[in-house]
C-alpha cells in the first residue's frame, strides 16, 4: 500500500490528513508532492497535521475549521484531545439570494424505477402498513406489554421463536454442583430456527406497541409535545391504524391528542380507536374491549394492498449513530448523495441531529431557499446550545466515547462529517421538532444527537423509510419505519452482520465509488420500501421509542 491509499486529504484547504489503515512511527508519507514524518503512530481512522502548528492555530477538515491547537504540534504529529480543542467559525445571515443554483446528480436510470407501497387517501405512500398501539401516559405501559402478549403469537406476528438462551442446561448444572467456570464455560445459545405462523391480516405488516415515560408528571408542555409526536406517528403513511389507550385523568388528553392530529391532517381517514380505563368496570374487561376493536380495526387495515409508486412518493430520515472516523468519507457521503438523488427525482430527504450540525451552520444557512428558513435555522440552533450551556454542557460536549477513541476529537470534527449525509441540494425547509414535512426536497428537522431520541422524531415528522450510518455498530430500530443499517467500514460490516444491512466500507477498501456504492443502496432501499427485503432491525424485533423533553440531551 502506497501513500496514496493509506491516508486521505479531504479538501484542498484541510490541514488534517485522515489516515486510512495503520501507520508506523517515521513512517515516509507523501502528500501535495511534499514528504512528511510521522511523529508518532497513527491508527486507522485517526488524523495527524499537514504542517506545523502553534497554540490557537486553526485545524481544517472538510474545507472547514473543526478545532484550534491548544499545544504546539508539528508536522505529522498525531491529532487527539491533548492538543486541539472544539472550535468552529462563526455564522451569520447573508443578503438572502432569491434563487439557489444546484445541478442535481444525472442519474436517469433510476427515473422510472418504482417501489410497491401503500397507497393513502392523502396522497402519501407507506412503505409498510402498521398498526400502533400507543398509551397516553406511562400508566398505561403494563397494558400495553398485556396487550402485546394477547395479540402478536395469535395473529401470526410473531414467529415463535425457540428459546435462544438455554437457562434450563444452567439450573441443571449448578443444582448438580458445577462449579463456577464450569457454568462460565457451558454452551448456552440454541438454535435459533423458527417456526412461521401463517399471519391472520397478510397485508398488515406489524402490529408494534409503544411504551414511553411521559404524558404526566411533566410540564404541561412536554405533554402537548408528546400528543404532538404521537400524531405524526398516526399520520405517518406507515401507519394503517392505532390503538390509543389512556387512563383518563393524565396531562396528556385525548382531546389534545385529537387537537394534534387534526391540525396536521384535517382530512385524516384511518381507523383510531380511543380506550379510556377510567370509564371500565375492570382491567381485565378493559383489554378485552381493546382486543375486539383492535381487531375489528386490522380487518380494515388488510384491505389495502401494495401498489407501484414513484420515488418521488420517497421520504427518507437520514441518521447516524456510533459514528466512526470513516463515517464522514463512506457512509455518510453516500447517503448524500442518496438523498441527492431522490430529491432530483421529487421526493424528501430530512437531515436532523441538530447538535452534529454544528460548525456547518454557514453552509446550510446559505444552502436555505428562504430567508425565513435561514433565520429559524439559526435561531434553533443559538436556542438549543444556549439551553444545553445553561444546564452544564454545549454541543461541544457531543462527542461519546466511542466517538473520540475511534477519531471524532471534536464535535467540530464529528459534525462535518455527519452532515454529508444531507447531500448537497438545496434546503426547502426547517422544522422544529414535531413539525411535519410538507415540501419535496431536503429538510432540516431539529432533534438531538441521540440516535432513539433523533429516530424517534423522523418518524414523527413523516419519514417512511430511514437511513442510517453507524461506525461502531448501534442496534437502533423504530416501530412505524423500517431502519435500514449501513456501516462505515467492512470490518464493522462483517462483524457485526446480524445488525448492519448495507456495507459502504467497500469506498474505503477502493472496491466501490461514492456513486456507485450509492445507486447500490438506492436499489438495496427501494427493495426494502417494497417488502422484498426486511431489515435486521425487524427480524431483531428492535422497536425504540424515545420522546424529546427538549431538555439537555445532545
Amino acid at each position: 500500500m502506497n501513500s496514496s491509499n493509506k491516508v486521505l486529504k479531504i479538501n484542498p484547504r484541510d490541514n488534517l490528513i485522515v489516515a486510512l489503515s495503520d501507520l508506523k512511527k517515521a513512517e515516509i508519507i507523501i502528500i501535495d508532492n511534499q514528504k512528511i514524518e510521522l511523529k508518532s503512530n497513527i491508527n486507522s481512522k485517526h488524523k495527524f497535521s499537514v504542517q506545523d502548528l502553534t497554540v490557537g492555530d486553526k485545524v481544517y477538515m472538510y474545507g472547514v475549521i473543526v478545532g484550534k491547537a491548544i499545544k504546539k504540534i508539528l508536522k505529522g504529529e498525531l491529532i487527539n484531545k491533548n492538543n486541539i480543542s472544539h472550535y468552529t467559525e462563526a455564522y451569520q445571515l447573508l443578503r438572502h439570494k432569491k434563487k439557489i443554483t444546484w445541478t442535481p446528480p444525472n442519474f436517469k436510470n433510476f427515473s422510472n424505477k418504482k417501489f410497491w407501497g401503500y397507497h393513502r387517501e392523502d396522497g402519501k405512500v407507506g412503505t409498510e402498513n402498521n398498526w400502533l398501539v400507543i398509551p397516553l401516559v406511562f400508566c398505561q405501559n403494563r397494558n400495553i406489554e398485556e396487550l402485546k402478549k394477547a395479540l402478536l403469537f395469535e395473529l401470526g406476528f410473531d414467529n415463535n421463536r425457540k428459546e435462544i438462551f438455554d437457562i434450563k442446561s444452567l439450573i441443571k448444572r449448578f443444582e448438580n454442583g458445577a462449579t463456577e467456570q464450569d457454568l462460565l464455560n457451558e454452551e448456552i445459545l440454541n438454535d435459533q430456527k423458527q417456526t412461521k405462523k401463517n399471519k391472520t391480516f397478510p397485508n398488515v405488516d406489524g402490529i408494534y406497541f409503544l411504551t414511553h415515560d411521559g404524558g404526566c408528571g411533566g410540564a404541561t408542555s412536554d405533554s402537548v409535545t408528546l400528543c404532538n409526536l404521537l400524531a405524526g406517528y398516526i399520520n405517518n403513511p406507515n401507519v394503517a391504524g392505532a390503538t390509543i389507550l389512556s387512563l383518563g385523568c393524565q396531562h396528556a388528553q385525548i382531546s389534545i391528542l385529537e387537537r394534534s392530529i387534526k391540525r396536521i391532517n384535517p382530512k385524516i381517514n384511518k381507523p383510531i380507536i380511543f380506550m379510556e380505563q377510567q370509564k371500565s368496570s375492570s382491567e381485565p374487561e378493559y383489554l378485552a374491549e381493546c382486543i375486539k376493536k383492535t381487531f375489528v380495526g386490522l380487518i380494515e387495515a388488510n384491505k389495502i394492498e401494495r401498489r407501484p409508486a414513484p420515488i418521488s412518493k420517497l421520504v427518507i430520515g437520514l441518521e447516524c449513530g456510533g459514528s466512526d472516523g470513516f463515517s464522514g468519507i463512506s457512509a455518510n457521503p453516500v447517503l448524500g448523495l442518496v438523498s441527492d438523488i431522490i430529491v432530483s427525482h421529487g421526493g424528501s430527504a430530512i437531515l436532523s441531529e441538530f447538535p452534529e450540525l454544528n460548525g456547518v451552520e454557514q453552509e446550510l444557512i446559505n444552502r436555505c431557499k428562504s430567508l425565513a428558513n435561514a433565520k429559524k435555522f439559526k435561531k434553533l440552533m443559538l436556542d438549543y446550545n444556549k439551553k444545553a450551556k445553561a444546564l452544564g454542557s454545549g454541543f461541544d460536549s457531543n462527542p461519546s466515547p466511542g466517538n473520540i477513541k475511534d477519531g471524532l476529537i471534536t464535535d467540530a470534527i464529528k459534525s462535518a462529517g455527519a452532515a454529508k449525509k444531507g447531500g448537497t441540494s438545496p434546503i426547502v425547509d426547517v422544522l422544529d421538532y414535531t413539525e411535519q414535512v410538507c415540501e419535496s426536497g431536503l429538510n432540516l428537522l431539529c432533534t438531538p444527537g441521540n440516535d432513539v431520541e433523533s429516530t424517534t422524531a423522523l418518524a414523527g415528522s413523516g419519514a417512511n423509510l430511514i437511513l442510517f450510518t453507524t461506525g461502531l455498530g448501534t442496534p437502533t430500530g423504530n416501530p412505524a419505519v423500517p431502519v435500514l443499517k449501513v456501516s462505515s467500514n467492512t470490518d464493522l460490516f462483517n462483524k457485526m452482520n446480524d445488525i448492519i444491512d448495507f456495507d459502504a466500507g467497500t469506498v474505503i477498501k477502493g472496491v466501490d465509488s461514492i456513486q456507485s456504492c450509492s445507486e447500490k443502496l438506492l436499489d438495496f432501499a427501494l427493495e426494502v420500501a417494497s417488502g422484498k427485503k426486511e431489515v435486521k432491525a425487524r427480524k431483531l424485533g428492535q422497536n425504540d421509542f424515545i420522546p424529546w423533553k427538549r431538555g439537555m440531551s445532545l
